[in-house]
């Protein structure tokens, strides 16, 4: 239970619980007892050293990562363009082969607008409700969200600008993600209307893929230079009620990253990779509680961790599976 405490709290925006000394099992107080006798010799350096050059040519999960979510939005787009009704809609509602599907967040919008359900919207959510409890976290915004993958390459090009003095990186809270989840709520309910679906650049650029650009490929670009100058990847950590969503129904999935405590170094190579790094605080020397620890559902399944760490001590595991994937 545990982890589904730990997972609501990041999710709301809370600090990731820093647990006690006598709250580690006995085999993980040990572990870390063992690491602060080591010296760290050059051979030992060595092999740290030459795990982190490996790591750095290590792209297996974002290349995969990328390429699932440029092919599901392109057949959002040949199914249009060429009218072969494979796919209708878009992401935020669409009909795959004739069966509905509706993007969760969106469809609690219509739900509190129009103050009743319709029974193609319920069996569409319950679809991608079973798809999203299953792959878990926040899955749908590393690898099928557009606007995360522009986000990505901006963030990049923030880091750049950054170490040249050029960029800030003004830090808000994050519980500011929640509050604007509720305000959406209240303000779709008071006024009948969708309005987070008008300023989603979710929804703005899967529609512009698909139906051709407008005016509001202006908002988009005034968040992604916001983000690029002022804050790093701010409307994802500080904004979209569209990760909490995807997070609170993820918590329970069977698929999650695990950290092992045994193997890692502590370098923190993971955590500077992070999309989400306050996931990966558990990573921290004295922050484990078990050997093998899930992180919390507020992780967006990126598989950047995965990719970057010279030990291997991060890995996607299936529960009930004693195998890596």
């Amino acid at each position: 239970m545990s982890y589904v405490v730990e997972s609501l709290r990041q999710l709301i925006g809370m600090r990731p619980s820093k647990p006690a000394p006598h709250e580690r099992l006995p085999e993980v107080a040990e572990i870390y007892a063992e690491k602060r006798k080591e010296r760290l010799t050059k051979e030992k350096l060595r092999v740290v050293q030459e795990g982190r050059a490996l790591a750095r040519d290590r792209h297996k999960w974002r290349n995969r990562r990328w390429v699932t979510l440029i092919l599901v939005n392109l057949l959002f787009v040949v199914s249009y363009y060429f009218d072969v009704q494979l796919v209708e809609g878009a992401l935020t509602a669409s009909r795959f082969v004739g069966f509905h599907m509706a993007d969760l967040n969106s469809a609690l919008q219509v739900m509190l607008a129009y103050k009743h359900l319709v029974l193609n919207l319920v069996i569409g959510t319950s679809t991608v409700l079973v798809l999203w409890w299953l792959l878990g976290g926040r899955t749908f915004c590393s690898w099928v969200c557009p606007y995360h993958l522009i986000a990505e390459w901006a963030e990049a090009l923030h880091l750049k600008l950054a170490d040249k003095k050029l960029a800030k990186d003004i830090k808000f809270h994050r519980g500011a993600r929640a509050l604007f989840y509720v305000i959406f709520l209240v303000l779709t309910a008071a006024t009948g209307y969708t309005l987070f679906e008008t300023i989603s650049p979710t929804g703005i650029l899967s529609r512009s893929l698909i139906y051709g650009p407008g005016l509001a490929l202006l908002w988009v670009t005034a968040l992604l230079l916001f983000e690029i100058f002022v804050s790093r990847r701010a409307w994802c950590r500080y904004a979209c009620p569209i990760g909490l969503t995807y997070g609170l129904v993820g918590i329970f999935s069977p698929v999650r990253v695990q950290y092992n405590v045994q193997s890692c170094h502590h370098e923190g190579d993971c955590r500077k990779a992070c999309l989400v790094p306050h996931v990966l605080d558990v990573t921290i020397r004295g922050r484990a509680t078990t050997v093998d620890t899930d992180i919390g559902a507020d992780c967006t399944r990126c598989g950047l961790c995965v990719d970057v760490c010279p030990t291997s001590s991060l890995s996607f595991k299936v529960k009930g599976l004693d195998k890596v994937l």
